[in-house]
């Protein structure tokens, strides 16, 4: 699985301009499924996302996860939205290759599993529509994105 991870100060996810999830802080994370990926992978994306120390805390240092916020009272969460093409490969030629991406029914069970492994982190945990055409819209914070693999475990 790969994941970009955006701090966001908001964002929202629409499909045919009816919004499926917002969050008005937290993580904004596009979600890549891979052929051999499986729960295990789901699960440990899941809890790396909840712990990672990211936020600011009151020395404006980033010593605080989603988990520590979220547990402080304030109102954060995960946006998570499938994008298959984190899998393309881009080497050769000039049209990526998405060979690499899980097919449908196995990309949609992960992105699902995915999303209740957040929920069992205790954080909120909306969401995009699963192979819709979707409009993303956020305020990155910082700005702070990263990329994780479980790949490069």
């Amino acid at each position: 699985m790969k994941a970009v991870v955006q701090r966001v100060i908001e964002a929202s996810v629409s499909v045919n301009g009816s919004v499926t999830g917002k969050i008005d802080s937290g993580l904004l994370i596009y979600l890549g499924i891979a052929h051999n990926d499986c729960g295990k992978d789901a699960d440990w994306l899941a809890e790396k996302i909840a712990y990672l120390r990211i936020f600011n805390d009151t020395d404006d240092k980033m010593n605080l996860s989603l988990k520590d916020l979220t547990e402080s009272g304030v109102c954060a969460g995960v946006l998570a939205v499938s994008q298959f093409t984190l899998l393309a490969d881009a080497r050769k030629g000039r049209r990526p290759s998405w060979n690499g991406a899980a097919p449908p029914e196995k990309a949609k069970e992960l992105y699902e599993y995915f999303i209740e492994a957040v929920k069992k982190q205790g954080l909120t945990c909306e969401s995009g529509e699963f192979q819709a055409h979707m409009k993303v819209s956020y305020t990155n914070d910082g700005p702070v994105t990263l990329i994780l693999d479980t790949k490069e475990l």
